[in-house]
């Protein structure tokens, strides 16, 4: 018998005559503009899903966490079927969030510090396949991010021994019993004294310390950043979240393929910000059709956001522009463009994510939105 079961059998019969009503916390399906917001969903085992379930609710832009079992073979399985381990199922937790908030990258990021992914036997006190860790993607692109963010993991140090946790497609998922959910809020006190038995307290903190805190995982990578407090991501975390064209020309130096970029024909309004910063960069109120197949800009948005260096790498001097904050390289600047500036800062669809005027002041980019008005 498991500690986690030894320690749901003591408690059960006390659950029942307490009578208590756990009900997960609805998803809102509009913010604070009244408009819908979009939720995504990220399946994860790592273990007994209280742990996981409570870790995963403390991230910002995390919606609600819900507890289950994943990917097994048998339908409408019971805990008990579950924890004996014949269903082929894992405890797991979907998490809906925000990805406005915070992206499947970051999600994975404060996943991985949470549990051992090098442990292939199951999870601290709880053995056994059923409580064996996996990330169960949704879509292609949860498989690309998984992947990145997995080997990232990997090749950073942090363990001695491999990370074994499997990226594996979605099938199935079956939400627990009600006295499952939010047990951590519920029962604090035996939540606590289970965690801390089982050995995954220390471990957390022996191997990440304060870097497992929630607020880390949201500072880096795409979120609106004024300057104060901005915490450049490592290599590792920019891998996992950027896509590889976005990492070689951001990090490396590169250049996308003219006409087969994503901004090149945007003609919406808006404005378009650094990748991994979120720094303003550009406005869609200077940008003009340059017939170079990149998008192009008379000017900067935010002229002290843009830094300018010289470039020599192709036998001529160039004028390399890049972020301040991130010092993400984003293009080059040249004096053939039009009026009013005469320039043409030519850039790399890559280094920027586009904000629409109408999700400025969601977004935190409220104080550009009167630009358009004008």
């Amino acid at each position: 018998m498991t500690m986690k079961r030894k320690t749901l059998l003591a408690l059960m019969v006390l659950v029942i005559l307490t009578g208590l009503a756990i009900v997960g916390s609805g998803a809102p399906k509009e913010n604070s503009m009244g408009e819908p917001v979009k939720i995504e969903v990220a399946t994860l085992a790592g273990g007994c899903f209280w742990c996981v379930e409570s870790d995963m609710e403390k991230l910002p832009g995390v919606i609600r966490a819900v507890s289950g079992y994943a990917g097994g073979v048998e339908e409408n399985p019971a805990y008990e079927d579950v924890s004996s381990g014949g269903t082929g199922h894992r405890e797991s937790v979907q998490v809906y969030f925000d990805p406005a908030r915070v992206s499947y990258a970051q999600v994975l990021d404060h996943f991985w510090k949470h549990f051992d992914p090098t442990d292939a036997g199951g999870s601290f006190g709880d053995r056994g396949a059923q409580y064996t860790s996996a990330i169960f993607y949704h879509s292609p692109e949860q498989q690309r991010v998984a992947e990145a963010s997995k080997m990232a993991l990997g090749e950073s140090g942090r363990f001695k021994a491999p990370v074994i946790t499997p990226i594996l497609p979605f099938t199935t998922f079956y939400e627990a019993e009600k006295y499952h959910q939010d047990y951590y809020k519920h029962n604090p006190i035996r939540y606590k004294t289970y965690r801390y038995l089982s050995g995954r307290d220390r471990f957390v903190e022996e191997t990440w310390g304060h870097e497992a805190d929630p607020d880390t995982a949201t500072k880096p990578v795409g979120t609106y950043a004024s300057g104060d407090g901005f915490v450049m991501p490592d290599d590792a975390t920019l891998k996992a979240s950027l896509t590889p064209m976005q990492y070689k020309v951001t990090q490396k130096d590169g250049t996308e393929p003219p006409f087969d970029n994503e901004y090149w024909d945007n003609h919406a309004e808006g404005i378009y910000v650094d990748i991994v910063s979120g720094e303003p960069l550009f406005s869609s109120r200077d940008k003009f059709e340059s017939g170079t197949g990149w998008p192009s800009f008379t000017r900067p948005l935010v002229a002290e956001n843009v830094v300018e260096k010289q470039d020599r790498s192709l036998f001529a001097v160039r004028t390399e522009v890049r972020s301040k904050l991130a010092d993400s390289h984003l293009g080059h600047v040249f004096d053939d463009g039009p009026p009013p500036t005469g320039l043409r800062y030519c850039l790399n669809s890559a280094a920027l994510r586009f904000v629409p005027r109408d999700a400025l002041e969601e977004q935190g980019y409220g104080a550009f939105a009167r630009s358009f008005d004008q």
